[in-house]
């Protein structure tokens, strides 16, 4: 029944009433009258009737106004604010954060209410001492997780866990890391091609895990003790990867699921294919030297020859030589460049390096070594251990006629992007050697700037009055940036080993066990059929009832028209914002491949599907999967409520609202709010997606197009 006509019926009721009762008592009266009589008090009463019907309507009417408005007073005292207050009580039972239950009139309600309150604050204090009691148990088992997250996060290697159905259960930021670089730069929105309780046949195809799984079980079932398969696959992008496939067995033994151990090998791929094809290419080169070279003695070898032709044999043979000579130095230097780049360096911010080299100059030398701060967020690529030692070696040869020359360390980028100057300077003294004594020192400098790839000289700025040894080093990109709403995404969720999706109907799962895309959008206006486009898309994954901060995806699009300036007061996107980003053809699959294996969930989704399925024709995708509504949802579980808009949901709730209006932002509002109403659905016998679904069809609000 609509809100407003569940309302109307116990304000009309009273005075429809009235009149039935007053009809019915006027045919009773005219019953029971002689048949005589009757007919003449009818014909006796119809003039006046007529004339005074106005007075009698207006009476009746102002009586079942007054009957009416006694009625709504009853209703909203004695139907509506026990409805609301059980409503109330039902989000209190769940949700320790919810606002306490006002005090209601009558006074029997609002005692009822204050009595619900105490017993809410006595059900939380007993939560509380029962959550610190089980933190406490759990705390062992929380530092393991602990120390395992942060193990992986240090691992130089990338790793990926993985159930039975290849769900992603784990894995650490060189993975993510190695799949966003292996992606290039496909997804937008900051969407990962990897993300907890995803599939990892998205990436790798699933004919060569399944034959590397077959290879495990065959080691199993002979016994072996070290287990592990391993492939080489390529991604879309080109790039080759080479994986360790090793399971994960439980105490009892049975398999759980495996462990993938990736590599990128298509830069060592590229270099063994270089000195191949180099070593090929010497070989056939010097076996036609060598040819020319045999043919030519042996026409020495004639005694007859005249001198210009012997002359000439000679030349061929000094040439093929020096061809040889040639090929071999050039082969010599290639394999010396390859080697000295292949050295494993590491990533080290530039003002990290400074301190701890003006420290190792300072115990070397005993002199204080002045640090000019680098660029701020300005990180190198280098061996730190030998670049250090060598700038205290050279710093332990300058000296002057003065002794030990003041000393400063300095750090800069270069002209050329993707390089820095380290330059390690001291006062321009004209009386001095040129580089203050050990060009064995210097040398092994020299050596080290060309194992990372740059190099080493000394300059003077006679102007400035300085010199100083300058090192040519390669830069690292920055960090990984701070989430915006999330310091530490999630990496892993262990509940995902007993899960088994494909063994169960969708609609029979439990809701707290499903995986959820909650999304919203902005648009340049609300009529998708005549034109309007999505300029945002915003969104974030709920994995096991855990909304996962750190997996979010969030995209500007342009949308190929103009933005009409009425509508970004709402959204607060102008069109300086979208130009340049993405449009929808771009966007969609990134987002689709986002939410693949996922049940969608929005506020008012109807609105949002809308303008994805206009795009179904263009792009060739379909958002086939099922979707819930939290304004449905929120009808069910709290039918009495006046409003159920995003925000009214949020503040019965406890759900701060930071950003309206933002795609990103009303996502993260809107799977907070979803989190909350599952314990109210479950109350109701809402229990499962199938559940879920078919009580939302029931609703007033379902009935609304787009």
């Amino acid at each position: 029944m609509r809100p407003g006509l569940r309302r109307l019926l116990p304000v009309a009721a009273p005075g429809l009433a009235l009149m039935l009762w007053a009809l019915g008592g006027a045919v009773l009266f005219h019953a029971s009258l002689p048949a005589g009589q009757g007919a003449g008090l009818v014909s006796a009463l119809g003039p006046a009737l007529q004339a005074n019907g106005a007075i009698l309507f207006g009476w009746w009417l102002a009586g079942a106004a007054l009957a009416g408005w006694w009625a709504a007073r009853l209703h909203a005292r004695h139907v509506e604010g026990p409805a609301r207050l059980a409503d109330a009580a039902r989000l209190l039972t769940d949700n320790a954060d919810a606002p306490r239950l006002e005090a209601a009139s009558p006074p029997a309600l609002a005692a009822l209410a204050d009595a619900v309150n105490r017993l809410a604050d006595q059900r939380q204090a007993l939560r509380t001492d029962m959550a610190r009691l089980v933190a406490e148990a759990q705390q062992k088992v929380a530092q393991e997780r602990d120390q395992l997250g942060a193990l992986m996060a240090e691992l130089r290697q990338s790793v990926v866990v993985c159930n039975l159905d290849g769900r992603i259960l784990l894995y650490n930021d060189h993975a993510r890391g190695l799949f966003h670089r292996v992606s290039g730069g496909q997804l937008a929105g900051g969407a990962e091609a990897i993300g907890l309780g995803r599939s990892i046949h998205g990436v790798i195809d699933r004919a060569l895990i399944e034959h590397a799984r077959e290879t495990v079980d065959r080691h199993i079932a002979r016994g072996d003790t070290a287990v592990s398969a391993q492939f080489v696959t390529t991604t879309a992008t080109g790039s080759l990867l080479h994986v360790v496939l090793a399971p994960v067995r439980s105490q009892g033994g049975a398999i759980s699921g495996y462990v993938l151990l990736l590599d990128d090998i298509t830069q060592d791929y590229a270099a063994q294919s270089r000195r191949d094809r180099r070593l090929t290419e010497l070989t056939e080169a010097s076996r036609a030297s060598l040819a020319n070279m045999g043919a030519a003695l042996d026409m020495l070898d004639y005694p007859d020859l005249e001198p210009a032709e012997r002359d000439g044999f000679h030349a061929i043979v000094r040439d093929e030589v020096a061809a040889m000579g040639q090929r071999l130095a050039a082969m010599t230097a290639d394999a010396s460049q390859e080697i000295l780049t292949r050295w494993p360096l590491q990533e080290m911010l530039g003002d990290d390096l400074l301190a701890a080299a003006a420290q190792h100059v300072l115990a070397q030398t005993g002199r204080v070594a002045k640090v000019e701060s680098a660029e701020e967020g300005l990180w190198l690529r280098l061996d730190s251990f030998s670049l250090i030692q060598a700038l205290g070696a050279l710093a332990g040869q300058l000296k002057g006629p003065q002794g030990m020359p003041s000393l400063t360390l300095r750090l800069a980028p270069a002209a050329t992007p993707g390089w820095a100057h380290l330059d390690l300077v001291w006062p321009l003294d004209p009386a001095a050697p040129a580089a203050g004594g050990d060009t064995g020192v210097q040398s092994a400098a020299r050596d080290i700037a060309e194992r990372h790839g740059g190099e080493l000289w000394l300059e003077q700025d006679r102007p400035a009055g300085l010199s100083f040894f300058r090192f040519l080093l390669p830069t690292a990109a920055a960090g990984p940036e701070a989430e915006a709403l999330e310091a530490r995404p999630e990496f892993y969720d262990f509940d995902l080993f007993a899960a088994s999706d494909s063994s169960r109907s969708l609609d029979d799962q439990p809701l707290e066990r499903l995986s959820y895309t909650v999304f919203d959008t902005e648009t340049t206006g609300l009529n998708p059929a005549q034109g309007d486009e999505i300029i945002q898309i915003g969104a974030l994954r709920i994995l096991n009832g855990k909304l996962l901060r750190g997996e979010r995806f969030d995209q500007l699009v342009d949308p190929g028209r103009e933005i009409p300036p009425e509508s970004i007061p709402y959204h607060g996107i102008h069109p300086e914002m979208v130009q340049g980003q993405p449009r929808i053809a771009e966007v969609l699959p990134a987002f689709h491949a986002y939410a693949s294996d996922t049940v969608l969930v929005g506020h008012n989704v109807a609105f949002d599907m809308r303008f994805l399925q206009l795009k179904e024709a263009a792009t060739g995708l379909r958002f086939d999967q099922p979707v819930l509504d939290t304004l449905l949802l929120a009808s069910i579980a709290q039918p009495h409520e006046p409003s159920h808009s995003l925000e009214a949901i949020a503040a019965r709730l406890g759900v701060e609202i930071t950003q309206r209006h933002n795609a990103l932002s009303d996502a993260l509002v809107t799977a907070e709010v979803f989190l909350r109403l599952l314990p109210l659905l479950k109350a109701r016998g809402v229990v499962t997606l199938g559940q879920a679904r078919e009580a939302a069809e029931h609703s007033y609000y379902a009935r609304l197009r787009y």
